[in-house]
């Protein structure tokens, strides 16, 4: 679950993370008695979406007096704002951040990922402050430092001077960026996070250790232990069709291909996107219907897929397993008469029930393209594109 970055400073700052004074506002009169309130002479103005890139979108202000903050508020609010992760349709702006103007000295990158190579959280810092960590990776790889952290100790005061060094944090500094670092980690730890990244973290003029801006992502799965977390939860920033997926426990995340994709188990489902790809086309979803769907999931991830007006054709790759594959077939037809379907689809079944299921749909008025193997069954979605 993503939460936006005035949620996140919220956060951090309840476990020592050092962030400048800040206020939400959901219109430009807010905005402007947030800066009233905050006080000084330079504020930012900064749109609240779940997206990175927002400064050059145009999310992004810096401003002097509260005449400058009503003009920004003015032109963020209601805006919508295109970034590099938000895909050429782009996203309302319904909310803004005004912050306190900050002193740069220097901008410096730390993050924290669970290394899935390792099995440990990682820390992650860099000089490269300011720019996209892929595109440090990609073109400056060795000034990223990583520090594994061990879950038996945490975070070692050892590792996080390690990474303040390496940053070129110097006298007070180091003490500052190692107290920054072990309160990111506790944060981190304590809310069950699953990517948190402070970009830029910067260094003011008077040597504070800052974090300019912050992103914190959370393992869905923990969320039961943290009401408090889930309760920032922001439908308007997440897609329709995966909020409808998930009321049903579907594993449902949209993509923009042009093949739907219905499939039982994760690592089938990724298989099958990589043999759409591999013959020549995109998948338009990812969808794990899950080892234990009923005829009624089935149905339902049938419409959730068929929703999206890209979608040209449909591929289920069902393994019954725990799964049935009659109760699957069932599910497919009532599914496709009920919305009609007018896209080519194509279904490759194997396992449990496999002659009863081939029964169900031979029997049915579907024109359903029969597949024998995995192969096949990519090769055939992809031509039925073509006519």
């Amino acid at each position: 679950m993503n939460i936006h970055e005035y949620q996140a400073k919220e956060i951090l700052s309840k476990f020592g993370v050092t962030v400048p004074r800040g206020k939400v506002a959901f219109s430009v009169d807010e905005a402007v008695e947030a800066a009233e309130e905050l006080g000084g002479k330079i504020f930012v103005v900064k749109a609240q979406i779940h997206a990175g890139g927002r400064g050059k979108g145009g999310g992004v202000k810096v401003v002097k007096g509260i005449d400058g903050v009503r003009e920004a508020a003015e032109k963020i609010l209601g805006m919508t704002l295109i970034t590099k992760q938000t895909g050429p349709a782009g996203k309302l702006v319904k909310r803004i951040y005004v912050e306190e103007g900050c002193d740069i000295a220097r901008e410096l990158y730390l993050g924290m990922v669970i290394d899935r190579g390792t099995s440990r959280v990682t820390m992650m810092a860099s000089t490269e402050g300011g720019m996209e960590i892929e595109e440090v990776a990609a073109k400056h790889p060795e000034k990223i430092l990583k520090e594994a952290i061990d879950p038996a100790t945490g975070l070692t005061a050892f590792q996080a001077r390690n990474l303040a060094f390496g940053l070129g944090l110097e006298g007070p500094q180091v003490g500052k960026g190692v107290k920054f670092m072990m309160a990111l980690y506790k944060a981190f730890a304590a809310c069950d996070g699953s990517l948190a990244e402070i970009n830029p973290l910067v260094v003011t003029g008077d040597g504070d250790v800052i974090a300019l801006d912050a992103k914190m992502n959370f393992d869905s799965n923990a969320l039961y232990r943290h009401k408090d977390i889930l309760a920032l939860r922001d439908m308007d920033e997440e897609d329709a069709k995966e909020l409808e997926a998930s009321k049903h426990d579907l594993n449902y995340i949209s993509l923009d291909g042009s093949i739907g994709c219905m499939v039982n188990g994760a690592g089938l489902a990724m298989a099958t996107m990589d043999l759409i790809k591999l013959k020549g086309s995109s998948p338009a979803n990812f969808l794990d219907v899950g080892g234990d769907a009923t005829a009624e999931r089935i149905q339902t991830a049938f419409k959730l897929i068929l929703s999206d007006a890209n979608v040209k054709a449909v591929l289920v790759n069902i393994f019954g397993g725990i799964m049935r594959c009659d109760v699957v077939a069932e599910g497919i037809v009532a599914a496709a008469k009920e919305v009609d379907i007018k896209v080519p689809l194509v279904v490759r079944l194997e396992g449990t029930n496999v002659e009863r299921g081939r029964e169900i749909m031979n029997g049915s008025d579907l024109d359903i393209i029969s597949a024998d193997d995995f192969n096949d069954a990519a090769e055939k979605a992809v031509a039925s594109l073509k006519g």
